[in-house]
């Protein structure tokens, strides 16, 4: 091979090796609702940066626990504003960093098409023998629940029923699988491109609880990572706005 063709070959190898050498990876704790829209929004962030997002999914007070405990998280997507704040305010996380990523959308849903009414009186009328609702201690869609049926004037009813997912995620399980008929869920988790893909399901209005602002913060540890800069600006924009939304969520 000729000098003048190997130099083009040097200098893209060359290129390739210096966008290789400034990719970075960062971990990313993100609130079990957020599952799906998180995973879409990694692979396109890898793609569009060479930055890689490692995901782990759970609760967010148990993410808080972690932190706490020296976890090498780098970011913190929470359920909640109020973890990312105290966070913040315990000098674990960059103060200047935090905003809300997504309000999520509570939803009452079955499995079973037809079951769940627009109006949500299948929770008073119902023959359900199991209601699933996330711990109201941990998770902030399962406190959001617990405020619906104190709205509704339903929790002694209800009550007796619940069967607590530790997380949204293992919420929805219990759903999902048909152990519960019913559940308490984040609308994320059965819609996707702006349709329920099974079942039947009531969406909470947004009156019957408190806002389920949900807010990222980017973690001391990861102050000088690229990657965690990079991603936390990459969920400001239009592309992950686009997946966001597309789940349900509003900002």
């Amino acid at each position: 091979m000729t000098a003048h063709r190997l130099a083009p070959l040097a200098l893209s190898l060359l290129a390739a090796f210096a966008t290789g050498a400034h990719a970075d990876e960062v971990s990313v704790a993100v609130a079990a609702n957020f599952t799906a829209p998180m995973q879409k929004i990694a692979a396109a962030f890898e793609k569009d940066s060479g930055h890689k997002a490692v995901l782990s999914f759970g609760a967010t007070g148990k993410f808080y626990a972690q932190i706490n405990n020296g976890a090498p998280f780098g970011i913190l997507l929470a359920a909640d504003d109020t973890t990312p704040a105290k966070l913040a305010q315990e000098g674990k996380g960059v103060a200047a960093s935090r905003f809300t990523y997504a309000i999520g959308q509570l939803v009452l849903w079955s499995k079973q098409a037809g079951y769940v009414d627009d109006t949500g009186a299948v929770l008073k009328t119902g023959d359900y023998r199991h209601i699933a609702i996330a711990n109201p201690k941990l998770a902030p869609y399962g406190l959001a629940a617990m405020e619906t049926l104190q709205h509704l004037g339903l929790t002694d009813v209800v009550t007796p029923k619940i069967v607590q997912g530790e997380n949204i995620g293992q919420t929805y399980q219990f759903a999902a699988s048909g152990n519960a008929q019913l559940g308490f869920v984040a609308l994320s988790q059965v819609m996707e491109d702006g349709k329920l893909r099974e079942g039947s399901a009531w969406i909470v209005p947004s009156a019957m609880h408190e806002p389920i602002r949900q807010d990222a913060v980017l973690l001391n540890s990861a102050k000088d990572n690229a990657a965690a800069t990079a991603l936390m600006q990459y969920l400001k924009g239009d592309k992950a706005r686009a997946i966001i939304q597309s789940y349900g969520y509003a900002f």
